[in-house]
């Protein structure tokens, strides 16, 4: 095989490669370019949607914790603490 057929073969496939890595998505960050790209799960209207009402939800329960957590020692303010559990 001819050496300029070899290597501007190669040259060939490697201006390929390159392109090809220029477009291909790269994880789940921001849409890549087509004829690859597609928007990712995490930034679908719906899938945001869904995240945002669990945020919610995780915020309200810990609201309601905290809310738990200083009632039960306002409470007990005047009793004395609960005894230390022994070391495992």
């Amino acid at each position: 095989m001819s050496d300029r057929l070899f290597f501007g073969g190669l040259t060939l496939v490697a201006a390929a490669l390159i392109a090809l890595a220029m477009v291909w998505p790269q994880g789940l960050g921001a849409r890549s370019p087509g004829p690859f790209g597609s928007v990712p799960v995490q930034q679908r209207p719906e899938v945001q949607a869904a995240m945002r009402r669990e945020a919610e939800a995780n915020n309200a329960r810990l609201q309601k914790a905290r809310e738990a957590v200083a009632a039960a020692r306002a409470a007990t303010e005047g009793a004395p603490p609960p005894p230390a559990e022994p070391a495992k």
